[in-house]
């Protein structure tokens, strides 16, 4: 996956950068939430929780975490749009990411605007895997060679199961479904976050 160099306006319209501001929203809460779970394996409390617990108090009801659901019109925005350089600086721009990360917002995507085969995206808005890494990238979170990696880490998932075809291809494939694709991306991220953990 690369970089596309693209002529646009200088700005983006305000009512596109408030519709990718939606997806990255989901995203950094995704982050965020990742980063409190993975702090450190022996820990699984927060401070208020420890604090409340050795204070012999009720620890504070922990708020439901809040996925907003993104407005249809960022699902049908095509993908140059996500290259703005203001949208990249505003949302995400640059932000590194783990292998892991990034295989795991692929599935988040592909959950939120749906799985496609066949191309890149459907006029819809779904996404296939490909597309999903693609909208990640464009929005700055981790850098080519990452987006490569995870790339690599779903290929050899395939190869394990005895598939030589490129992952992008068995995505396209006649009778591919939407739960097989983000099984392979999820086992791929599972296995990511195993290699680092070692």
């Amino acid at each position: 996956m690369t970089a596309q160099t693209l002529t646009a306006p200088a700005a983006p319209a305000p009512e596109l950068a408030d519709e990718a501001a939606l997806l990255v929203r989901e995203i950094e809460q995704y982050l965020t939430a990742r980063v409190r779970t993975t702090a450190h394996p022996l820990v699984t409390k927060t401070t208020t929780e420890l604090v409340a617990e050795a204070l012999g108090t009720p620890a504070p009801a922990a708020a439901a975490p809040v996925l907003v659901a993104p407005a249809r019109a960022l699902r049908l925005l095509p993908d140059w749009v996500l290259n703005f350089p203001l949208l990249r600086q505003l949302h995400g721009g640059g932000r590194q990411i783990s292998v892991a990360e990034h295989l795991e917002l692929t599935a988040l995507v592909i959950e939120r605007y749906g799985w496609h085969r066949g191309a890149l995206r459907s006029t819809s808005g779904r996404r296939c895997i490909l597309g999903a890494q693609a909208v990640l990238f464009r929005l700055g979170y981790g850098d080519e060679t990452t987006a490569h990696t995870a790339g690599h880490r779903l290929q050899a998932v395939l190869t394990a199961r005895g598939i030589s075809e490129p992952y992008h291809r068995w995505n396209d494939a006649t009778g591919r479904t939407r739960e097989e694709a983000l099984a392979l991306v999820r086992t791929a991220a599972a296995r990511a976050r195993q290699e680092a953990t070692r």
